[in-house]
């Protein structure tokens, strides 16, 4: 008994400090900018198998990476609004003051989980690992240990994206309901984890693949002029209802209304 209560405090402990030393100011921008660089990994483990496939393959996903990263950053910029931060913990906090941010803005999370499925070559947008004309993708020359490492990576990948989806939109650590506040924010957080990463296998089983046309032009036809459009639409009912925007404080810049858009 004594060795689980030592165990258990030490894992909290350190669970706690991982949290606080990644609590950083711009946090959100962190994982965005570091998430981008699997392409280069992608691309460049196609071009050294010396194989047409796996380098058509890695072209593939560099360019579908590239093209939904823009959507996703769109995407992600009403939520910066609606919490004057680019802090996890603040945007989640701003939930727990004025609720989910997944109900006023649903159509952002909706194009956000499907260009989650474009980001992390997940099905129906796996067009670099496509059977039928590509044997394997980017991967196809690698096995063992290395294929192995291939896939440990595009898995943690939809972890992460997950755990984004659920700090920006569901309320992160925050309880589902008022009632249910005895259980710890830790259980809420990996529930929430665990049903996104669900829905990622339940579109796997039930939509077909798309062709390479089609996900492009989805992209840039689509998804980034709604993306714009839905951005300049959040920040004029902020204006007009004298909203959150007034109080944006990202970059320690004090903003009124008189020098809003100087």
């Amino acid at each position: 008994m004594n060795f689980w209560f030592f165990f258990y405090n030490h894992f909290t402990n350190t669970i706690s400090w991982i949290v606080n030393a990644a609590n950083i100011s711009y946090g959100l921008l962190f994982i965005l900018v570091i998430s981008g660089l699997n392409v280069y990994g992608i691309i460049i483990s196609g071009w050294a198998s010396n194989s047409k496939y796996a380098f058509l393959g890695a072209l593939r996903s560099s360019a579908q990476m590239i093209s939904y990263e823009v959507s996703l950053s769109l995407l992600i910029l009403p939520v910066i609004l609606l919490a004057g931060s680019l802090n996890f913990g603040e945007i989640v906090i701003a939930q727990q003051k004025f609720g989910w941010f997944v109900f006023p803005l649903l159509p952002c999370t909706i194009l956000f989980f499907i260009s989650m499925l474009a980001e992390t070559n997940r099905a129906p947008f796996d067009l670099p690992e496509a059977e039928a004309e590509l044997v394997a993708g980017y991967n196809v020359e690698y096995s063992s240990i290395i294929f192995a490492m291939f896939f440990l990576g595009e898995y943690s990948n939809m972890l992460l994206m997950s755990t984004i989806l659920v700090l920006l939109f569901f309320g992160g650590w925050l309880p589902i309901l008022n009632y249910f506040t005895f259980l710890s924010g830790y259980f809420y957080f990996s529930i929430k984890v665990i049903f996104i990463a669900f829905l990622f296998i339940l579109v796997r089983a039930a939509l077909p693949r798309y062709r390479y046309d089609q996900l492009m032009d989805l992209g840039w036809k689509t998804y980034l002029p709604f993306s714009l459009a839905f951005l300049v639409f959040v920040i004029g009912l902020l204006i007009t209802y004298s909203g959150l925007v007034y109080n944006i404080n990202i970059w320690n810049i004090s903003y009124s209304e008189n020098n809003f858009f100087l």
